[in-house]
Order: structure tokens, then sequence, then C-alpha cells
């Protein structure tokens, strides 16, 4: 029975269907489209999770939520593969980088995107909060020299869950050339043929 993928365009379920891909597990998409006035979900995804957030899965009888909930979901699915690799050091930045995504980096980044609607007021408050945001990007940069990937030698769910808020951040909070560690690790993932196989399945999508 494949998964079913409930995907919001242009938003944090891109990622999950670049995991199934790489996975090679089948899933199918339901598609859903935003608001063209609020850019809120439709109301629709509420019958299939009462948050009527996306991403949401469907496995069967399970219905999976959240983004870091799902990607775990899917590892222990595979049988481990995209997790960390087995060793403590490995499986400790594993875990940062997993929950450091959703925690950490991207609630600055949807601060700045909620601003950036609010007339006067709100140009004047992203100057305050781009330099949290700057400090994340450096981070980033700093840990991102010299490696390839987040965890290890190779493509991990860590990769995955990092995707989203870099790429956000690319499009609207200030990462450019000049960080160009990040500039490598973003364009390598988008190389990647099960990157490209999720863009075809999952429509358009602006941050890519």
């Amino acid at each position: 029975m494949p998964i079913i993928v409930h995907h919001l365009e242009n938003s944090r379920s891109q990622r999950i269907l670049w995991m199934l891909e790489e996975l090679e597990l089948p899933y199918e998409v339901k598609r859903y489209e935003r608001n063209a006035k609020t850019m809120l979900a439709p109301p629709e995804l509420r019958q299939v999770h009462s948050l009527g957030k996306s991403p949401v899965i469907q496995n069967g009888d399970t219905v999976v939520a959240e983004t870091g909930a799902i990607v775990e979901y899917l590892v222990d699915k595979a049988d481990g593969r995209l997790g960390p690799p087995p060793h403590r050091d490995a499986i400790l930045r594993y875990r940062f980088f997993l929950h450091y995504a959703e925690g950490s980096l991207m609630p600055p980044l949807l601060v700045k995107l909620v601003l950036s609607r609010v007339p006067l007021f709100g140009k004047a408050a992203q100057k305050r909060i781009q330099p949290m945001i700057d400090n994340h990007l450096n981070f980033i940069e700093r840990d991102l020299a010299g490696r390839d990937w987040f965890v290890g030698d190779d493509l991990t769910a860590a990769d995955v869950m990092m995707s989203f808020p870099l790429e956000a951040a690319r499009r609207r909070a200030g990462l450019d050339s000049s960080r160009p560690s990040t500039i490598a690790w973003l364009e390598r993932i988008h190389a990647r043929p099960a990157y490209q196989r999720a863009l075809e399945r999952g429509g358009p999508y602006a941050y890519a």
C-alpha cells in the first residue's frame, strides 16, 4: 500500500516527497493549493489532521503529522536508511540538525516572512530579525566548510530537514554567494536525481 502525502504547494512537505524518492518507497501525492489572499492552507487539510497543516502522511490506518516526526517514521520504515552513521558523535550531530532545522533555524525565518507583509512597522522590525538569521547562517557556513553533508560522508535525513529553511533563507533572508559552502550544499542537493523527481511529483516549487 503506497504512502499518501498530503502536499501543500511551496511548503515543508516538499522535503517528504524528496525523502520518499531517496528511499524509493511507493507513494501518492494529494496536492493542495494555498489561499491566494491569505497564503494559508485550505480547510480540506483539517479532514486529514485536526491542525490542518502540511505535511501529513497516511500509511494505511496510520496518520503522521509534523515534518520531523514523518522523517523519523520514514527512516524506521526504511530500516534505518538515511539515518545516522553508527557512531556516537555522528548520532549526536544527526539529532542536533534534525531538530535544529525547525526548532531554531526556521522560527526567525518565519517571523521575517510575516513581517515582510506588515506595512511600515514590518520593515523596521525586519532589521532586528536579520542579525539573528545571520548568526544562524554564519554558524551553518562554518559547520559545512570542508564537508559535503551535515552528518558523515553521505546524505542523511538531517540534510533533508535542513533543506527547506536554507532554501527559504536563500530566497528571502540573505543567503547568497558570500556563504559558498552553504550554497554549494544547496546546489548539491538540488542536483540529486531523487530531488528532481520529487519536484516533478510535487508540482511548482518556488524555493528550488
